[in-house]
């Protein structure tokens, strides 16, 4: 495998002119503070609120996709479903257009573009495989250790539409911190001149804090998943498969627990 740091000092010659480094920095801090930025920060309160519940981790429940509105209003809930899964869109648009104001056309620099289908989807795949089972035994091994909530991760009522707004949901999820966190931040970390590991440790810390309200397990297999992500975003510059591995994840997550919750006692 190549150095990532030689690949990262491929820029092509007509590259337009890099920002001002006090213009990229206070970008960021823009772009951060409207997406992955404030949800690790959010995280950060709600692991301190509950650690300092009766119980603590052991004994928390984190719920993920949960109902809007009442049952008896499905329609209403499914507009508001989509509604938000719309709006969560914005920061991925404000990213995207910002590295267009330097990067020419933002999909072809952060690899989201149709020019490698074949390897965004076995990469993908394989990424999603390697990360997913491991990932699965990390968190019943937290759980049983009592640092780990437990993740109730489908919460919708008994609607028709549930599994088509689960897979959006992962693919939500997917594309803005795989978009914004990698694709976005590391071409501005990149701009900044920050080396491979620093920006490595940047992307892994950021993944894993914006997690931690999951427990403590849920920040180490973030961290390690960032890592790996990160890695390997630097050596191929392509976001395609890394949001098609998180979505693969997210979906086995959210529609296998919406499948087999109500089956068992012990998720």
């Amino acid at each position: 495998m190549p150095n990532p740091e030689t690949a990262l000092a491929d820029e092509p010659a007509t590259a337009p002119p890099l920002l001002a480094p006090r213009v990229v920095k206070r970008e960021i801090l823009i772009v951060l503070a409207l997406s992955l930025g404030a949800s690790a920060i959010w995280s950060i309160v709600d692991i301190i609120g509950t650690l300092t519940e009766p119980g603590g981790l052991a004994d928390s429940v984190q719920s993920m996709n949960s109902a809007k509105a009442e049952a008896e209003r499905p329609w209403y809930d499914l507009a508001q479903q989509l509604v938000s899964l719309a709006l969560a869109m914005a920061p991925v648009a404000l990213a995207l257009h910002f590295l267009s104001l330097d990067r020419g056309n933002p999909f072809r620099a952060i690899g989201l573009d149709a020019r490698r289908p074949g390897f965004d989807l076995l990469s993908g795949a394989g990424l999603a495989a390697c990360i997913g089972i491991p990932g699965l035994g990390l968190y019943f091994t937290a759980r049983a250790l009592g640092l780990n909530a437990s993740i109730a991760a489908a919460n919708l009522n008994d609607v028709w539409w549930a599994v088509p707004i689960l897979v959006l949901a992962a693919l939500k999820n997917a594309v803005i911190e795989e978009v914004v966190g990698l694709g976005y931040l590391v071409t501005r970390l990149r701009q900044l001149a920050w080396g491979v590991p620093a920006i490595i440790a940047a992307h892994a810390l950021l993944r894993g804090t914006y997690h931690l309200y999951q427990g403590f397990g849920g920040f180490i297999g973030n961290v390690v998943m960032g890592a790996v992500f990160a890695l390997f975003y630097l050596r191929w510059k392509r976001t395609g498969p890394l949001i098609w591995a998180h979505t693969l994840l997210d979906i086995a997550a959210f529609v296998g627990y919406l499948l087999v919750a109500p089956h068992v006692s012990w998720l």
